[in-house]
C-alpha cells in the first residue's frame, strides 16, 4: 500500500525517496500548468519524461524548469509535436514514437481545454470532447505495443464530470444548445469512463489504468473563464460550506494539484488505482448523485459503470474511424 498522502501533499512529497532512473513516462501536454509541474517531479527523481506541445517553439520556453530540474538526477526530457485537436496530428505524433521503439512505463493524459466557446476540429468535432477525449483515446491506444508489462494509464478527469454523463447520440451539440460546462463536463466523464474499459481490456497483461482529480486549482487551463471567475467560484461553494457548517475549502497549489497524477503513476499499487477515480493521493469509490462540492470524497456512478465505459468505447471507435 501508499503511503497515507493527502489534499496538501506536493510532487515532492509524494516523491520523496523515490529513484525513477530507467523508468520512461510520456506526458501530454508538458508547456504548462499542472503538466510542467509534473514533468518536473518527476525528472527530478531521474525519469526519462517525453513530452508532447502543440507549440514547440512556446514549449522550449516554459519547459526550461523541467530541464533544470533533469539535470542534477540524470533525468531526461525531451519534446514532441502533439495537437490533440486533430487526429492527423496525433496518429503523427504516435507514428514517431512508434518508429523510436522505445518502450513506456507510464502515460499521464495531462494535456486537455476547459469551458472553451463552441468550436468543431477539422474533423468536425466539439473541440472540447475532441481535445480532452478523443484524441488521447487515439493516442494512448495507438501507442499500446509500447507499453511495457506493469504499466500504467493516468487519465486527468476531474470533479467537473459530475454536471453531466457523455452524450453518445449528439456528442457535437447538433440538437442542443451548447453550453460551455457541460461540454467540459461529458469529456471529463469520457476520461474516466475511458480509464475503466481500457483498464478492463489490459489488466490481464498487467496494464492498468486509473483517472485522477487533481483538485481546483488556478491555472491556465482557466483561461476562457470570466475574470476572477474562478475566486468567485470559491467564494459561493465556501459560503455555502459555511452555511452547511462544514469546513471551508482552499484550492491547491500547482505542486498539490499534480501530486495524484504522479501518486498514481508511480507510487499507488496496480490494484489500488486500476479502474478507479482518484484524488487527494488516494481512490475514492462512493458514489452518490447528490451535488459534489469540492471537499467531496465521490464519484458520479454513471462515470464508473462499466457497460456506460463499453458503449463509449465502441461509439468513440466509429467516431475516429478506427478500431482498437
Amino acid at each position: 500500500m501508499s503511503l497515507p498522502f493527502n489534499a496538501t501533499s506536493t510532487t515532492d512529497d509524494v516523491l520523496a525517496g523515490r529513484d525513477l532512473r530507467g523508468q520512461r513516462i510520456l506526458v501530454t501536454g508538458v508547456s504548462s500548468g499542472l503538466g510542467i509541474e509534473t514533468a518536473r517531479a518527476l525528472v527530478s527523481q531521474g525519469a526519462h519524461v517525453t513530452g508532447t506541445a502543440r507549440d514547440l517553439t512556446k514549449a522550449a520556453g516554459t519547459t526550461a524548469p523541467i530541464r533544470a530540474a533533469a539535470a542534477p538526477s540524470d533525468g531526461i526530457f525531451d519534446l514532441v509535436e502533439l495537437n490533440l485537436a486533430s487526429l492527423v496530428s496525433v496518429r503523427r505524433c504516435a507514428s514517431r514514437l512508434l518508429e523510436h521503439s522505445q518502450p513506456f512505463d507510464v502515460v499521464i493524459t495531462n494535456a486537455g481545454i476547459m469551458a472553451t466557446p463552441f468550436a468543431l476540429t477539422e474533423d468536425g468535432f466539439e473541440s472540447q470532447l475532441a481535445t480532452n477525449h478523443l484524441g488521447h483515446f487515439v493516442l494512448v491506444n495507438r501507442l499500446v505495443p509500447l507499453l511495457r508489462p506493469g504499466a500504467r494509464i493516468v487519465s486527468l478527469a476531474s470533479l467537473g464530470h459530475q454536471y453531466a454523463d457523455v452524450n453518445l447520440e449528439d456528442p457535437n451539440f447538433e440538437r442542443s444548445p451548447y453550453d460551455p460546462f457541460i461540454a467540459y463536463a461529458r469529456s471529463k466523464t469520457a476520461n474516466i469512463l475511458f480509464a475503466v474499459e481500457f483498464d478492463r481490456r489490459h489488466r490481464q497483461r498487467g496494464v492498468r489504468a486509473t483517472a485522477v482529480h487533481p483538485g481546483a486549482i488556478n491555472t491556465p487551463l482557466g483561461r476562457h473563464l470570466p475574470d476572477q471567475s474562478f475566486m468567485g467560484m470559491v467564494a459561493q461553494v465556501n459560503e455555502a460550506l459555511a452555511a452547511q457548517g462544514k469546513p471551508l475549502f482552499t484550492p491547491k497549489t500547482i505542486p498539490q494539484g499534480a501530486a495524484t497524477s504522479v501518486w498514481a503513476a508511480v507510487v499507488a499499487s496496480a490494484d489500488e488505482v486500476g479502474g478507479q477515480y482518484c484524488l487527494d493521493c488516494h481512490a475514492v469509490t462512493r458514489t452518490t448523485d447528490d451535488y459534489l462540492d469540492p471537499t467531496t470524497e465521490a464519484v458520479r456512478p454513471y462515470a464508473l459503470d462499466g457497460a456506460r465505459a463499453a458503449a463509449l468505447w465502441t461509439q468513440t471507435e466509429r467516431w475516429v474511424g478506427e478500431q482498437f
